[in-house]
């Protein structure tokens, strides 16, 4: 109420100060007269300018603190009523919330610095130009350092952890091993690229697995010694007791001085068909196992995936016509481009593709659906999909062991050839499946 009031009685009084310059001018009164009106009316415009922009002065201060974030700063009230004390009251409580506000973000920053802190994972963020924003502990304690302040600190560290936190992009993952006073470290390094404020950074974590893959190589070990021992012996105990049958039925007649029957010599023939099949199992079972352990490194080229489906479907034609099954392929875009080893990938489909052709035998309804696509992480993803009988629980945890098939015909080595060649192209395989329901095997490219 008190700056209308004000404001009302200051151009009452120019109004009035005009009307009397105005009447001085008409009616003659003389120069100093008429001039001493003049400046009165000037200084009156001068102080109704001064009084009309204090209001907007105090707003604009009030702006220039939230925008400098000052926020405790505090305008006087009297608690008279008027609407200056109105508007400092208004002024007060935005700057009391958006103190709280501040308090409250402080503290959340602090709250998450400390658990970026103490993280048991090593945790890095880095900016374009390579300087370190944030390192917790764990990093530190990985890296045996004490500070480091740049990207290219790490390089002296270890230069293949240096190439793979700088060119790994979001969701990329790489294993490295590196030397550490505890001992050797197996390091899984995982990268997320990030945009905040403009700004973009990237966020790594750093995380010590050896003891887990000392721990999964120990039990891939035992299992692999079981399957060893399971298929040598399945082969070598029918040998051993056949070859000693024959040996004892020869050694007595040799001792009676017993004369060979033909049908004798037909029995220790089909005895001995019998024990060189089996060695010969044995000889493929070892070809197999030593095919799986000296997978040659593969050579990257550009794949056109449409080629790569086209040649598959080829290859794959006489078994597709005589099974009755359709083939159907999807491409988004119809132009992908996958970057690796042209034959082992087609090695990896055509396995697949068959391990499909064979789960097809008894269903009415018959079809292999091939897709590739960009999936939103940016990663390459071929995809084997079937409308066969699925895989049951049991079975789908075991498929990529060496050696375990479901099949009556098979070395059981199809999947896990597969699952070798997809890490040796820093890719993964995975399959989802259940009963009655098809399963789809996918293939994992990160680019």
């Amino acid at each position: 109420m008190d700056y209308k009031v004000g404001m009302l009685g200051r151009i009452a009084l120019l109004a009035a100060s005009l009307f009397g310059l105005a009447y001085t001018i008409f009616d003659s009164w003389g120069g100093f007269i008429i001039s001493l009106f003049l400046v009165l009316v000037v200084i009156q415009i001068v102080f109704l300018l001064r009084y009309s922009e204090s209001s907007f002065k105090k707003v604009r201060v009030f702006l220039d603190n939230i925008k400098q974030d000052k926020y405790s700063q505090l305008y006087p009230v009297k608690f008279d009523g008027t609407e200056t004390d109105d508007l400092h009251i208004e002024f007060n409580a935005i700057l009391a919330k958006l103190k709280e506000d501040q308090s409250e973000k402080e503290a959340s920053s602090q709250y998450f610095k400390s658990v970026f802190k103490h993280l048991s994972i090593g945790l890095m963020t880095f900016g374009e130009g390579g300087e370190i924003q944030l390192i917790n502990v764990a990093a530190k304690r990985i890296l045996n350092v004490e500070e480091v302040k740049n990207l290219s600190d790490i390089q002296a560290i270890n230069k293949e952890l240096f190439l793979a936190i700088q060119n790994l992009r979001t969701g990329g993952s790489e294993l490295i091993k590196i030397a550490h006073p505890d001992g050797i470290m197996q390091l899984s390094v995982y990268a997320i690229e990030l945009l905040m404020r403009g700004e973009k950074f990237k966020l790594v974590s750093l995380q010590n697995i050896q003891s887990e893959l000392e721990e999964k190589e120990m039990e891939a070990w035992q299992n692999l010694v079981k399957i060893l021992t399971h298929e040598i012996m399945n082969s070598i105990a029918p040998i051993s007791s056949l070859a000693g049958t024959i040996r004892d039925d020869i050694q007595t007649k040799l001792e009676r001085l017993e004369e060979v029957s033909q049908q004798d010599m037909e029995d220790y023939l089909m005895g001995i068909n019998t024990i060189e099949k089996r060695s010969e199992g044995l000889t493929n079972f070892v070809s197999d196992f030593r095919s799986l352990a000296h997978i040659p490194a593969p050579k990257f080229t550009s794949i056109s995936i449409a080629r790569l489906f086209d040649q598959l479907e080829v290859l794959l034609q006489h078994q597709l016509e005589k099974n009755d099954i359709k083939l159907y392929k999807e491409l988004n875009p119809p132009e992908l481009i996958l970057f690796g080893d042209q034959t082992q990938i087609e090695q990896v489909l055509i396995n697949l593709t068959q391990n499909a052709i064979q789960a097809l035998e008894d269903c009415d309804e018959r079809f292999i659906r091939l897709c590739a696509f960009i999936d939103e992480a940016g990663k390459i993803i071929l995809e084997v999909r079937d409308s066969g009988k699925g895989i049951d629980s049991e079975a789908l945890g075991k498929i990529f062991i060496p050696f375990f098939t479901t099949k009556k015909k098979g070395s059981g080595i199809g999947l896990s050839l597969s699952k070798q060649i997809m890490r040796r192209h820093k890719g993964n395989i995975q399959v989802k499946s259940s009963p009655g329901e098809g399963t789809t095997f996918k293939l994992i490219f990160n680019g």
